[in-house]
């Protein structure tokens, strides 16, 4: 599979080309896509990190129109409802337990474009919720989380489907047996998010993973604003990141803040780092495409 081929799904991704999807400019947000298509990506989720919920529904109600116009997938919801202890590059201010009746109006004013939800399962009303959104047709992904395996069991059978970025923003292999990255490889068939640019996960736990469950891998970019632009000083949710050799990190403590992949380089990086073509191209092409199908099909 050449890394110059195209139809790729990103169900992870906050921006590229030098704007976020929450931009409040309409031309920045298809800017942004134009640079992702460019790259081989098809269809794509546009991932929205933790803010205020008043901000957060001005966010989607703006990305609703490019929903219908078919230039975006849906809506991705990483946040607010995510772990304290493991909120990576999301505003720690911003982080909240979820309620259902405010997922519910978050739902409505996406008008049945909001397609996933991240939630850390150990937060109180967590499985409510995630049986909420299971039922109601959305994704609901289990990720920023400082929990362990009874915590992943748990959101498993209130109905998570799918996990976030796995080995980030959670314990890694490394912790052992317990660890929530250990559990999610082999005590569930989850398929799982994987940045794959050598930073995000070491090249031993990739070739862990990829032995183990190759064929449950899911390749998203995670991209930020930065992707396809020059080093520097970036904002997002509010928190200052800077690049540096294409590295994204806070610049107040260095928590990795997203990527500036595209698909065609995590393909391709993908391939080098051990998966074979085939699972490659199920990895960024079918498996995302099957459970973007799995999510609501009757759009408001």
């Amino acid at each position: 599979m050449s890394a110059r081929s195209s139809g790729f799904v990103d169900l992870h991704c906050h921006g590229g080309g030098g704007f976020f999807f929450s931009d409040s400019e309409l031309d920045h947000v298809e800017s942004a896509i134009a640079f992702h298509r460019a790259n081989g990506t098809e269809q794509l989720l546009a991932s929205l990190v933790s803010a205020p919920i008043d901000e957060l529904k001005s966010q989607i109600s703006r990305l609703v129109p490019l929903c219908r116009s078919g230039e975006l997938a849906g809506i991705h919801l990483e946040g607010p409802y995510l772990s304290g202890a493991r909120c990576g590059a999301h505003n720690p201010s911003y982080l909240k337990v979820p309620k259902i009746s405010e997922v519910e109006a978050l739902l409505e004013v996406g008008a049945g474009w909001v397609r996933m939800v991240t939630i850390a399962p150990e937060l109180e009303g967590a499985l409510e919720t995630i049986s909420y959104l299971a039922d109601s047709g959305v994704i609901a992904a289990i990720g920023h989380s400082d929990g362990g395996t009874d915590d992943v069991l748990r959101g498993v059978d209130a109905g998570a489907s799918f996990v976030t970025h796995l080995s980030n923003a959670m314990s890694k292999l490394a912790a052992g047996e317990g660890s929530f990255t250990s559990t999610v490889l082999h005590k569930t068939k989850l398929p799982f998010e994987l940045i794959v640019d050598g930073h995000h996960v070491n090249p031993e736990d990739m070739g862990r993973i990829f032995e183990a469950a190759g064929d449950r891998v899911v390749l998203i970019t995670d991209a930020i604003a930065a992707a396809g632009e020059p080093d520097g000083e970036y904002e997002m949710g509010a928190l200052r990141v800077e690049v540096k050799a294409g590295v994204a990190r806070l610049k107040d403590g260095g928590a990795l803040a997203g990527s500036t992949l595209t698909m065609e380089q995590a393909v391709e990086n993908a391939i080098s780092f051990g998966l074979s073509p085939q699972l490659a191209a199920h990895a960024a092409l079918d498996l995302p495409a099957k459970i973007l199908n799995s999510s609501r099909s009757g759009i408001l």
